[in-house]
């Protein structure tokens, strides 16, 4: 039987989760509306973060619907609209 391999998350270098994090941080100091990409969504996740969990490394970002908690290390791109 054929082993099935698992989809692995891309990997970034320590300076693009550092802008990453600048940015997420920047739009929560802001409440500003973001635009985030995450692995393994179709579509982007646009809201505004009102926490970033620095325990369970949880971004929780709220739109019109409901609040999305997205792990850090999922987020590919921040865009701060």
């Amino acid at each position: 039987m054929a082993k099935t391999k698992k989809l692995q998350r891309p990997q970034r270098d320590e300076f693009e989760l550092e802008e990453i994090a600048n940015s997420l941080l920047e739009a929560h100091t802001e409440k500003s509306e973001v635009l985030l990409n995450v692995w393994k969504r179709d579509e982007p996740v646009k809201g505004t973060i009102v926490k970033m969990d620095g325990n369970t490394k949880l971004i929780h970002v709220e739109n019109d619907i409901d609040c999305v908690k997205i792990p850090f290390m999922n987020i590919l791109k921040v865009q701060i609209i």
